[in-house]
């Protein structure tokens, strides 16, 4: 598979899809495309076919990639009209890698098995600069058949591939990645505005931090991006509120407490009253400056 060109359709080239579906093409493959926008240069000038449809898409392509904002997305141009559904034929495999609600993938890729098709739910964690370097840790739901065939396209856009297990369970744990990233922000967040107000250099500090126990990959970038005021975004803050969004949705469903993860959502929430919805997650360490009445950049 990985020799033989490939008929592929990539739908939603944003910020990640443009270079995830870049990285397809340049591998050989016959790319057909759709998004609600223009299409991108980059890929425009590769001479991928463009769809007037997400129907059109799926009657060329065999195997159908989807990367788009939020569930409704997704749910219209799976099953919208002159949607994904009504060009598939049996055989086919749909992979979304958006990140979406984990109980309606269930029902989603229920819907695309019974058009003799299936279905991968495959979200991706490493932001803009992972989608470009092909570096994205991509967490995969779906049959292991069905994972198999689609995994060398995978390793052209990502390196830490993992089929978790059956469908939904990709979601779920994209959702767990960013309870996770969230919680960190907001600790580094919190901590880097205490250092500051208490005169240390925050740049010094994190150095520090760096060394020890409380090293991270969110303290070397985040905590980087909140020094040097960089907030313009690789990931925005009202994707990230939408993600602890389906995760309190799942608590309640399931029963379960998830107490941190409310109050990173009650800090996004703040950020956005103060109009910052669309500035990277790392400026979730403008709701503590505010309640601080500090900047971290300030000292040193």
């Amino acid at each position: 598979m990985t020799d033989q060109p490939l008929k592929l359709g990539f739908i939603g080239l944003g910020i990640m899809g443009a270079p995830m579906c870049g990285h397809l093409i340049a591998a050989g493959h016959q790319l057909f495309v759709h998004t609600r926008s223009k299409v991108p240069a980059a890929i425009a000038e590769t001479g991928a076919t463009q769809c007037t449809t997400p129907r059109g898409v799926a009657e060329r392509a065999d195997i159908v990639f989807t990367m788009l904002p939020d569930t409704p997305d997704v749910e219209a141009v799976l099953f919208g009209e002159q949607g994904v559904a009504m060009g598939l034929s049996p055989g086919k495999v749909v992979v979304d890698m958006s990140s979406i609600s984990p109980i309606e993938t269930k029902r989603f890729a229920q819907k695309i098995n019974a058009l003799g098709c299936d279905y991968l739910d495959a979200p991706v964690s490493g932001g803009e600069v992972g989608a470009k370097a092909a570096s994205l840790t991509i967490m995969v739901g779906g049959p292991e058949a069905a994972f198999e065939r689609v995994l060398p396209l995978f390793q052209k856009m990502g390196k830490n591939i993992t089929r978790v297990g059956g469908n939904g369970d990709g979601q779920t744990t994209k959702v767990a990645n960013q309870i996770i990233v969230a919680l960190n922000i907001a600790a580094v967040s919190e901590a880097l505005v205490f250092a500051s107000k208490a005169g240390a250099d925050p740049a010094k500090v994190r150095q520090a931090l760096m060394g020890g126990f409380a090293a991270s990959r969110i303290l070397e970038v985040h905590g980087e991006r909140m020094i040097k005021r960089t907030f313009n975004p690789g990931f925005r803050i009202a994707l990230h509120q939408k993600d602890l969004g389906l995760a309190l949705a799942g608590a309640r469903a399931l029963g379960v407490a998830l107490p941190q993860t409310a109050g990173a959502a009650q800090l996004m929430q703040a950020c956005a009253a103060h109009g910052m919805d669309q500035l990277d997650h790392s400026a979730l360490v403008r709701a503590f400056e505010i309640m601080a009445q500090h900047e971290v950049a300030q000292a040193g």
